[in-house]
């Protein structure tokens, strides 16, 4: 069952183009290092400097494993260091996680008949 990780989180207004290039380059560190994918959501409407990491995993036991390798990976934490430390607004992260829904399966496929 897929796992969704949506966070999202303000960046300094005095560090946009360096919060801007860090999560361009967490997106890619990621993307080409781990088992997942990573996406940026950006604004279309509301706060202008509030942005989003959107991560997708093929289910629980996979996001922790993929998470256990990345904060052990120094080059990783290094990324979100700097990001985390000097580029968002303090407090400004929040952190939710999702799972996809079961498709609904009719009579047929469940093997019972209406009678």
């Amino acid at each position: 069952m897929t796992v969704y990780v949506h966070q999202t989180f303000e960046i300094k207004q005095d560090k946009f183009n360096e919060g801007i290039e860090n999560i361009q380059q967490i997106k890619k560190y990621r993307n080409e290092n781990y088992n997942h994918k990573v996406d940026i959501l950006v604004p279309i409407t509301g706060p202008d400097h509030t942005y989003s990491l959107i991560s997708t995993y093929d289910g629980l036991a996979e996001m922790e494993i993929q998470n256990k390798r990345m904060y052990d990976d120094e080059e990783y934490l290094a990324l979100i260091g700097d990001l985390f430390l000097e580029q968002i607004v303090q407090g400004s992260i929040n952190t939710q996680i999702y799972r996809s829904m079961s498709e609904i399966k009719n009579d047929k496929q469940k093997g019972s008949k209406n009678n």
